[in-house]
């Protein structure tokens, strides 16, 4: 008997039983791996199993809690505060804990977070990337760890997050509709056959339920060692090029996907972080950060480029014109014509007469004045 059933609950749809969303289930993993990612967002129509793989991850943490922000719940209800009542009864300051106390060790699942006051989702994601809710009110000062997997979905239909609130969550899936009729009809046989027999079809799943668990019980020891799983200046240099592609700010992108990497060379019992890791997590990371097509870039040099071109030359060795002191010299070596340049644009110009005809036009005789 799981922990579920001990509390009387219904039985939970297995993990490892969730079909047609593999992006969804990879990056429910790697946060689950390494908490500190900063959560998942998922974006996609309903019916995508989005709440059903939340929970379900819940369950692969070891019977974790699982706990649902409403979207009427007040920043007292999140963070906690002051118990009045024990303060008066008592004389003494005791912490009432919220929400983000509760979901200490688990999955806190948030839909429609586009539908959170941004306040609101400023805290979750706070607490979300640190580990600790720190509470600061009325002259009390609280702080507890919250170490949770921050779970949020949207339907873009219903509004938007905020640019700087979307790069805080650290990955990012796009759901779509099962077009393929033998992926849908999978999903649906699986469903209605748990439907019938939850603990028959959870017994055909227990096995692959228990590998995964122990996996993701051995990765969080492993990310818990600094030591472990080295980074390369390969490693590096690809998440750099990649990320300048991308046309995204800052360096969270960067850090997001590095540590992203390591979580899943630690699923996957690797001896270290290797350029395969950094390319199976790149889009995850960069799918809401990717600037417009104007801020992203052709793909950056390789490192045995020249790191110190011939003076007066490009990087690619084409010579440079003179440049102004003020106004430094560009030496990318992405093609030969200089970054930035705009392409030549028509200027109206209006034709001059030539001179020959207008001089055979004057009179044969014409005198000029003579000087005083």
């Amino acid at each position: 008997m799981n922990s579920l059933e001990a509390q009387g609950l219904p039985p939970q749809f297995p993990f490892t039983a969730i079909a047609g969303q593999p992006a969804l289930s990879e990056a429910l993993l790697l946060a689950a791996a390494d908490p500190a990612l900063g959560g998942v967002l998922v974006e996609g129509p309903r019916g995508t199993a989005k709440s059903t793989a939340a929970r379900a991850l819940a369950e692969l943490l070891g019977g974790a809690p699982f706990v649902t922000l409403p979207l009427s719940a007040s920043l007292a209800q999140l963070v906690g505060t002051l118990d009045l009542g024990a303060a008066l009864d008592g004389h003494a300051l005791k912490f009432a804990p919220g929400l983000l106390a509760r979901a200490h060790g688990g999955v806190l699942y948030v839909d429609e977070v586009n539908l959170l006051p941004d306040g609101l989702v400023d805290v979750l994601l706070d607490a979300a990337a640190s580990g600790v809710n720190v509470v600061e009110r009325d002259g009390f000062s609280h702080a507890h760890a919250a170490r949770f997997v921050l779970v949020g979905t949207m339907n873009q239909e219903e509004g938007e997050l905020r640019p700087q609130l979307l790069d805080r969550f650290g990955l990012f899936v796009r759901l779509h509709n099962l077009t393929e009729p033998a992926q849908r009809q999978a999903v649906v046989r699986a469903r209605l056959a748990f439907d019938a027999d939850p603990q028959g079809f959870r017994a055909r799943h227990a096995d692959a339920q228990a590998d995964l668990q122990h996996r993701l019980h051995t990765a969080r020891a492993v990310l818990g060692d600094p030591d472990a799983l080295p980074i390369s200046d390969a490693v590096h240099h690809l998440v750099g090029a990649l990320c300048i592609t991308a046309g995204v700010d800052g360096l969270r992108a960067d850090l997001v996907m590095l540590r992203a990497a390591r979580a899943l060379a630690a699923l996957e019992d690797a001896p270290a972080v290797a350029l395969s890791h950094v390319h199976r997590v790149a889009e995850l990371v960069l799918a809401h950060r990717r600037g417009p097509p104007s801020q992203t870039q052709p793909a950056t040099p390789q490192p045995h480029a020249a790191a110190h071109p011939p003076q007066g030359a490009n990087a690619a060795g084409h010579a440079l014109a003179d440049t102004p002191s003020d106004q430094p010299a560009d030496l990318s070596s992405d093609s030969d014509a200089d970054w930035g340049a705009l392409p030549p644009m028509p200027v109206g110009v209006e034709r001059v007469k030539p001179l020959r005809p207008l001089l055979s036009a004057l009179p044969a005789r014409t005198t000029l004045p003579k000087k005083a």
